[in-house]
């Protein structure tokens, strides 16, 4: 039977983008596409595809599960997200597997995320964002198609976590170490993620002798500037002012920068500032964030590998936590007060 890699080898390309001409992207040049799908009607791949959809019962295809909390788009368009899902798609394509997003819309009629799921034919879901408290959400987790969930854990399933406990305890060592007690946390939605990060943050905390204000650790939300902006102010407003302020992430830091400026103060000189996720935005800022940097094509590659693993041989894959580790990204918005 004809592969994926076959027509590669013939036509002195990758199977990607053999995958990508196969299925219509407009990433590549349309003289290597027709060239491509050419090659594979003479070796007789379509009809081959066709007998192995009917012979193995899969449609090659699998399912990415994204809620856009933020709405508009806004959040899909971030570097974090996007980055991740273009892992999964990196790793869909090598193993010869189509991408489909999942909704509760399809159609001119709505439904839910599994009746979706149907309606396409996918072999498996990524679940990549979402309220995983959603009945909607549980109920396609505790359905029988293979679901792998991105930093969420259901039991007897299989996640792919970014190690957001080390990840938080490195970025407190890093300021402590550096001379600074008085810290101050906005974090996330009470998530898992969040969950995580809070644990690391006041282990590390614990271990170096940092006693915490709890009027001194905020809930904001990820990716929310605004929202960041208000919180950092207040903390501004604070009768003794911390000397370094953790925020969510590297995008939310943006609208904390410009309420620390608003009130006169510059980072690190006044204040020392550290975020979270290691975006290229961290990089061009001036000074440069110092943040923790997740490796968001590691998750997207693993969770579709592991999802493809499930489908293909269900019988040899086992539930467990995937840790994805990241870096630690040294800027210049600490100070060193030592």
């Amino acid at each position: 039977m004809v592969s994926l890699k076959d027509i590669a080898k013939e036509c002195s390309v990758s199977v990607a983008t053999v995958s990508k001409a196969l299925n219509g992207h407009q990433d590549i040049s349309p003289e290597t596409r027709e060239r491509i799908v050419r090659k594979a009607e003479e070796m007789g791949y379509m009809t081959n595809a066709a007998a192995r959809a009917l012979k193995t019962n899969r449609t090659y295809n699998i399912g990415v599960l994204f809620v856009d909390t933020q709405q508009g788009g806004l959040a899909l368009a971030h570097d974090f997200f996007s980055s991740v899902l273009d892992g999964i798609r990196q790793e869909a394509e090598r193993n010869g597997y189509d991408i489909t997003f999942i909704s509760s819309n399809f159609g001119k009629r709505g439904g839910t995320y599994l009746q979706h799921c149907r309606y396409r034919g996918v072999d498996g879901v990524v679940i990549a964002s979402a309220d995983f408290n959603d009945p909607l959400i549980l109920e396609l987790v505790d359905s029988d198609l293979p679901v792998v969930t991105i930093d969420h854990m259901f039991n007897g399933h299989i996640s792919v976590m970014s190690d957001n406990v080390n990840g938080m305890d490195a970025l407190v060592r890093y300021v402590a170490e550096r001379g600074h007690r008085k810290l101050a946390l906005i974090h996330g939605e009470r998530t898992s993620v969040t969950a995580s990060r809070l644990a690391g943050f006041y282990r590390a905390c614990e271990e170096y002798g940092i006693t915490l204000r709890e009027d001194m650790v905020l809930e904001g939300s990820f990716h929310d500037p605004q929202k960041c902006g208000i919180l950092t102010k207040r903390i501004l407003e604070a009768k003794d002012r911390p000397d370094c302020i953790f925020f969510p992430d590297d995008y939310s830091y943006i609208g904390g920068l410009n309420a620390i400026q608003e009130a006169g103060l510059k980072v690190p000189e006044d204040i020392s500032a550290v975020g979270y996720d290691g975006i290229p935005l961290s990089r061009i800022l001036s000074p440069k964030l110092t943040t923790w940097k997740q490796n968001t094509t590691g998750l997207g590659n693993t969770a579709a590998e592991r999802l493809i693993e499930l489908i293909e041989r269900p019988k040899m894959s086992i539930p467990d936590r995937v840790i994805i580790h990241g870096e630690l990204q040294e800027g210049g918005s600490v100070a060193d007060l030592r």
